[in-house]
């Protein structure tokens, strides 16, 4: 009497994790064992790189507030204390499409800003 395998569901999962190799470089294309090692290699650095772009994008932001608020006449750490004590909860990324968008309402909250350190500095 022979072994059972389930070889239908054997194969099927071979050639799922083939087809997500296709286009690797040698083995990695071809045999499953190369394969299966360089598609959850593949994912893993998907999964980090997610994660990778979420933080270049907060960079990004910051650059582009950092040179905005510059221009204004304030750093960008000051102008996020200054943001934080008059209560505005605006994240980096609606304040940065401000600041390329309209600067009349971005300079009115660089004023805002302002204005919160000033009163903080009288209450301190």
């Amino acid at each position: 009497m022979a072994r059972a395998t389930n070889s239908p569901a054997s194969r099927k999962r071979h050639k799922k994790v083939l087809k997500y190799a296709k286009g690797y470089f040698g083995n990695k294309s071809k045999l499953f064992r190369y394969a299966k090692e360089a598609v959850q290699h593949a994912w893993q650095y998907a999964y980090i790189d997610r994660k990778k772009k979420k933080a270049n994008m907060r960079g990004l932001w910051i650059v582009r507030l950092n040179a905005a608020c510059r221009e204004a006449g304030m750093s960008y750490s000051r102008f996020i204390e200054g943001l934080k004590a008059a209560n505005i909860l605006l994240d980096r990324r609606q304040l940065s499409e401000i600041a390329i968008a309209d600067s009349i309402a971005f300079t009115g909250l660089v004023k805002k800003a302002q204005d919160a350190l000033k009163a903080k500095a009288a209450k301190a």
